[in-house]
């Protein structure tokens, strides 16, 4: 009788799960595109953009994309109201879609969904999401770099 064999898995890759799964509120763009890699750093499949109207994988966290404007907010607002109590409470990326501050009655209701979400994190304004073709360009800018080390390192708990 034979022993079986030990195949070493000594630097084969594991497959990952899904861990974060995005749903941009009011559409999609490069901006969702590029956090979902920022999310993504190697490549692996843990994020990625859920296509309209298709459920949240099981263990899969959910995160709503939202720009810092008075539509995203409420687009955010109108989201909760109609979330799923089966589901985990989402996250928050805002991504911001100016170099300042969101205008009072974003910032407000922001503020007042904090408590219906696990957490919530922003992007800055990246100029270069505007003169680039794919997210995996702007993941070449070292601003771009700097914020998805941040963001990642923030929905991690790290």
């Amino acid at each position: 009788m034979s022993t079986p064999s030990v195949i070493p898995t000594t630097g084969v890759p594991q497959p990952v799960g899904l861990r974060f799964a995005l749903i941009p509120v009011h559409g999609y763009g490069i901006a969702g595109a590029t956090v979902a890699r920022m999310l993504d750093p190697e490549g692996n499949g843990q994020a990625r953009l859920l296509h309209p109207d298709e459920g949240v994988p099981y263990g899969a966290r959910p995160v709503l994309l939202a720009e810092t404007t008075v539509y995203g907010a409420t687009c955010v607002e109108h989201m909760i109201r109609n979330w799923s109590p089966g589901l985990p409470r989402p996250w928050l990326v805002l991504i911001s879609d100016a170099p300042a501050r969101p205008v009072t009655a974003a910032r407000y209701r922001f503020r007042a969904l904090g408590s219906r979400l696990t957490g919530s994190a922003t992007v800055p304004y990246l100029p270069v999401l505007r003169t680039v073709e794919s997210a995996e360009e702007a993941l070449k800018d070292k601003e771009v770099k700097a914020a998805g080390v941040k963001l990642l390192r923030q929905m991690e708990g790290r």
